[in-house]
Formats: structure tokens, C-alpha cells, sequence
């Protein structure tokens, strides 16, 4: 992707869960920078966020069987895909801080989602101010769940994706995968 190369990094980690033996593991990582809509935001218009971390691992596809491995040797819970192709979500062995976590393909579909709704935020303002009003809407409901939460912003998010380079096709499938209510 442009302007990622630079940002790529090759980390040795170590990883420990619990009373289970220390872990070290290496694969490279896409360490650009934070990826999801609240990245998005400038001091003087904060976009809201859930109190909830959502956290790409972002590898090549011959390293998600050695990532997965290694997430679950630290703890981590393999969810599978959870109907996304390419992105594998693990629950956290612990709640602090809470955290959804997803090793991802990179350079998919999936990837290229998230940058496109970063990036159309960061250079239209109002799509910004109307997703950030959506969101507070949205997350004031009382019986608001992920799949209610996620369908609720798919019409702004369209929106976004329009300002975007992504295809029509590949906007199709986002929008048919964001209204999916399960």
C-alpha cells in the first residue's frame, strides 16, 4: 500500500499468559499507524469512540498461522473469522484494557476498508461531524449491541466510502457484510 513501506517493521515479541511458559515469536507487522474512523481525530473536532479498542495485527497471509499461534499461545481465544475472509478475531485473555483483536491479511479488502473510511474523514470535515453524530446516536440506545451498532452506521459509512478509491464492487460487499445483523 502507498505510503506503508516505510512504516514496516520487523518485532520480536514477547508474549506471556499467565502461569504458561514466556513466548517469543517473530513476524513482521504493519506498524504505520492507528487505523480505525477514531484516528481520524484533530484536537478541536474529536470524533467519538466506544470504550473499546479495535486492534489490526496487519501480516502477510503466509504468517497468519504462525500469528495465530503465537495470540494463542498468549491466551488469546481464535474466534475465527467471524464471516470477514482474510481476518481472524481472538477474544482477549483478559478485560483491561478491553480490546477486540483481529489478525488481518494485509493489503485485502478488509484493510483497504479501513483506510479509505480514515482517510475520507481526515479530508471531509462534515462526513466527519455527521459519522461523529451518528455514532453518539447511535451508542445513546439502550439496548445497543455491536450488530445493531455497526448496521446503524452503514448508511454515513457508504457516504464515506464514496468519497473513497475503493470499486463499486468493493463497496457493495462492505456495505452488504456492514448490514448483516446477526
Amino acid at each position: 500500500m502507498p505510503g506503508l513501506s516505510s512504516n514496516r517493521t520487523h518485532r520480536t515479541g514477547r508474549a506471556s499468559s499467565g502461569s504458561s511458559p514466556t513466548l517469543w515469536t517473530s513476524f513482521w507487522l504493519d506498524c504505520g499507524s492507528h487505523r480505525s474512523s477514531t484516528s481520524a481525530r484533530r484536537p478541536s473536532l474529536g470524533l467519538p469512540a466506544k470504550p473499546i479498542l479495535d486492534i489490526d495485527i496487519i501480516v502477510p497471509r503466509d504468517v497468519i498461522a504462525p500469528a495465530t499461534e503465537a495470540l494463542e499461545d498468549a491466551g488469546y481465544t481464535h474466534l475465527g473469522d467471524l464471516g470477514v475472509t482474510d481476518r481472524e478475531a481472538f477474544a482477549a485473555p483478559d478485560e483491561t484494557p478491553a480490546r477486540n483483536v483481529y489478525l488481518c491479511v494485509a493489503d485485502t479488502l478488509h484493510v483497504r476498508n479501513h483506510l479509505a473510511v480514515r482517510a475520507a474523514l481526515l479530508a471531509h470535515p462534515a462526513l466527519r461531524d455527521r459519522y461523529g453524530s451518528v455514532k453518539r446516536q447511535l451508542a445513546a440506545e439502550p439496548d445497543m449491541n455491536i450488530h445493531r451498532y455497526t448496521a446503524g452506521k452503514s448508511a454515513v459509512l457508504q457516504d464515506i466510502l464514496a468519497a473513497s478509491d475503493l470499486t463499486a464492487e468493493e463497496k457493495r460487499k462492505i456495505y452488504e457484510l456492514n448490514t448483516r445483523q446477526e
